[in-house]
């Protein structure tokens, strides 16, 4: 109470301070009246802005800078004029002699800033603030017309060289009918590196490709696509034949940049690349062979169809769900991740359409080893983290940053983030005995869990103290009906096909996986001033997977089937900096489970798991490191994977998973496990080397079952030069000589000659990456 009535007397002390300022001004003006002073929403806010003030890295930091803190980015018009003008007994600014403001002499460089100088003594912003603070310093005005709307011209352009500039002009519209030009003082920001941006609004190139202009002005955002390109006057478009509708639009898209598609890849690229990606496995030697061979003009569709099809699809997608699902055995438990894994595989296998797979989660309640899709409440302790998640994973959208400020980047208040959060605030656990091994970590629970929808209190806004009203995301409030059961509801409201969000962000959820970049890229991160590289596909893409009643195989299966799924990877002379437009594959190294998985279909030897039984693929695996793996020695198995990547499952997001290349996988690859699986007597080298087929037969078996493809002749020939060359030549390579340290050396001569090169081919950038 003290400390209010300081506080309080400090604002007075302040007011009056400022009247006695105003009224020596007014004096010493001669009575005369001043022009129309500025407004501080529409006038004072924008200078602030523009300065960068009320940035993230300066005073709109949650604790402030100095002394001083603004709302981030100018949210809150009157909570700033108060930290301005009245905090600190109003010793900030001085109306009767603005040059002596602290406002304007730290900015202009007339005493020392933090912040260094942000505008000149003779620029336009000093000339405004010092009217501003002329005419009395004025806080908002509730007459004042209001920013209605913000235009920004060119909505989306394409420089082609020599040009290398593009000036945008912004007009903003105010609730009184009236417009005004603010291209010098909206704010301006990029979406990567490919350009620069001047404080006018000039966009210049720093080297060729695409990049999203974000112009800010006040609480209006406006994305501008960019896409600076050659000129290239010889260029001819190449008019490649589209296999769907996919195709339609990519190409339409490169077309205007002048950019050329490459063409498609081979058949052994592309059986290794529909294996791997729909089924995370290579194809046998046999498979691999007999696509190749097959001589029917429609064998890619039909490759696929089968794959499809296929119980390995179900494994691999299952694995996917499973890490943004955060099925790891701490939180969960053992058994509550092998049941809730279970329940993912099962609803792939059984093609649940994705709606009703995650109206299940969302909804799910009861015993969390009875009830499997429970285990997502488990994992998400509070309502804020609900919210997070669900919103994340369901909506394609970051709320983090509005819990304690209104997003700077988002539509997204603090009232939408309580208010959503609120949606998930009656549920409660009944807890049994918790046997966690390690008593110091809180987060791990061993036991059963029984998720309930109880009467708990509800969520309060601390920015405003008041209970936040339960209401759906960038919707309405829940009326009395839905406030009855408000899983229920919000379920319904999440995964209507009418929800653009859900289904965009699903669908891009879908495209990532196979394609490696996101059509809206982090695919956790929809918002206007991040759009989706190609809006027309994005559009045509979500009304089929909506369509199709949210059939997984159905997406999978039209992307797949594109003429854009199937372009090599190599690159042309129009592409070659493409990384967004889909004009080829783009290389990317395979995930953790996917490499050891190969090691083990090459060598037909199994990589070991503490806690798992024998032969169980790494795709399968439903958690992330069994307890057994947790209290004692980790096997090779659980130690690749963890050196290769494979996520913790901490965070309900996609972007945990590293696949990364890292010193230490070099390593791993040189040993660690891999050498007694390439001496194991069983294995698939220990079989060709006392087989009848010939040197060269052999090392055709290991390239196709590696590489899904013949060795070329040169390959051949270094291949059977090797394998007849004795150990002791071999020997005088300093590879080989660390080798026959760490490996087990058979007397068998051809057996070595075999191992060797397999592990030359493990350690392949082909092997390792998916082209």
């Amino acid at each position: 109470m003290f400390v209010d009535m300081l506080r309080r007397t400090g604002r007075i002390l302040a007011l009056i301070f400022i009247v006695i300022n105003v009224v020596s001004a007014a004096i010493a003006s001669g009575g005369q009246p001043p022009a129309q002073a500025p407004e501080f929403t529409s006038d004072v806010m924008p200078v602030l802005s523009k300065a960068g003030c009320n940035l993230g890295t300066c005073h709109g930091n949650l604790n402030g800078k100095g002394g001083l803190k603004l709302s981030l980015r100018g949210q809150d018009p009157g909570q700033d004029h108060e930290a301005l003008v009245l905090a600190a007994r109003g010793r900030r600014v001085n109306v009767a002699a603005p040059e002596l403001s602290l406002l304007l002499l730290k900015a202009s460089g007339g005493v020392s800033h933090g912040g260094g100088i942000r505008f000149d003594a003779d620029s336009s912003s000093y000339r405004l603030l010092s009217h501003w603070l002329r005419s009395g310093a004025n806080g908002p005005s509730v007459s004042a017309p209001r920013l209605i709307g913000l235009d920004v011209h060119p909505k989306q352009s394409i420089v082609t060289d020599p040009k290398d500039e593009l000036q945008v002009q912004v007009q903003a519209s105010f609730s009184d009918g009236t417009t005004r030009d603010v291209t010098d003082t909206a704010c301006y920001e990029l979406s990567n590196l490919n350009a620069s941006v001047s404080a006018g609004g000039v966009v210049s190139r720093e080297k060729f490709g695409e990049t999203t202009l974000i112009v800010r002005y006040l609480n209006e955002q406006r994305p501008v696509p960019i896409a600076f390109i050659q000129s290239r006057p010889d260029f001819v478009w190449d008019d490649p034949p589209a296999f769907n509708e996919i195709d339609l639009h990519v190409f339409a898209k490169l077309k205007r940049l002048r950019i050329n598609p490459s063409p498609l890849s081979d058949d052994s690229v592309f059986v290794r690349r529909s294996y791997l990606d729909a089924i995370g496995r290579l194809p046998t030697a046999d498979e691999a062979r007999e696509f190749v061979a097959d001589q029917r003009s429609d064998k890619r569709t039909r490759l696929i169809d089968q794959l499809l099809v296929r119980p390995e699809f179900a494994d691999y997608w299952a694995l996917k769900w499973a890490d943004v699902l955060r099925a790891e055995e701490k939180v969960l438990d053992t058994k509550g991740v092998e049941v809730f894994h279970g329940w993912i595989r099962d609803s792939i296998a059984s093609a649940k359409p994705l709606d009703h797979f995650v109206r299940d989660l969302v909804t799910g309640t009861g015993n969390t080893f009875q009830q499997p899709s429970a285990n997502f409440y488990r994992a998400n302790r509070d309502p804020s983290t609900r919210g997070e998640t669900t919103a994340r994973l369901f909506l394609g959208t970051r709320l983090q940053c509005a819990k304690c400020h209104n997003h700077p980047f988002d539509r997204w208040t603090q009232d939408d983030y309580y208010q959503w959060s609120s949606l998930f605030s009656q549920i409660d656990y009944e807890l049994g005995e918790n046997k966690r091994q390690d008593e110091l970590d809180k987060n791990e629970f061993a036991g059963e869990q029984t998720v309930l929808v109880s009467k708990l209190d509800e969520v309060h806004n601390p920015a405003t103290d008041q209970v936040a009203r339960p209401k759906y995301l960038g919707d309405n409030e829940l009326d009395d009906q839905a406030m009855a059961n408000r899983l229920d509801a919000m379920s319904k409201w999440l995964t209507a096909p009418e929800n653009e969000l859900f289904v965009q962000s699903q669908t891009n959820f879908i495209w990532y996986q196979l394609m490696g970049i996101g059509i809206v890229d982090p695919i956790d991160d929809f918002r206007l001033t991040n759009p989706p590289s190609n809006p027309p596909l994005m559009d045509a893409l979500a009304k089929h997977f909506s369509d199709s009643g949210f059939d997984i195989r159905s997406l999978v299966g039209k992307i797949m089937k594109s003429r854009t799924y199937q372009l090599s990877s190599a690159p042309n002379e129009t592409n070659v900096n493409d990384q967004t437009s889909y004009s080829r594959a783009y290389i990317r190294r395979l995930p953790a489970e996917v490499i050891l998985d190969m090691q083990s279909d090459l060598l037909d030897s199994p990589a070991n798991f503490l806690g798992y039984p024998s032969g169980i693929r790494a795709v399968q695996i439903p958690g992330v490191q069994s307890k057994e793996a947790r209290r004692k020695s980790p096997m090779d198995g659980d130690r690749f994977l963890k050196t290769f990547g494979k996520p913790d499952r901490i965070l309900a997001c996609d972007c945990e998973r590293s696949n990364e290349t890292t010193l230490k996988q070099a390593f791993v690859l040189i040993g660690d496990g891999l050498n007694d699986r390439l001496n194991d007597p069983q294995n698939r080298i220990a079989r060709l080397a006392t087989s009848t087929l010939s040197d060269a037969e052999v090392v055709e078996e290991l390239y196709w079952s590696a590489l899904s493809r013949p060795p070329s002749d040169r390959e051949l020939a270094a291949a059977i030069e090797l394998i007849n060359t004795t150990d002791g030549e071999r020997a005088a390579s300093v590879k080989d000589l660390f080798l026959s340290m760490v490996k087990n050396p058979s007397n068998n001569h051809r057996v070595t000659a075999l191992q060797d090169l397999t592990w030359a081919l493990l350690n392949a950038k082909e092997f390792l990456f998916r082209k």
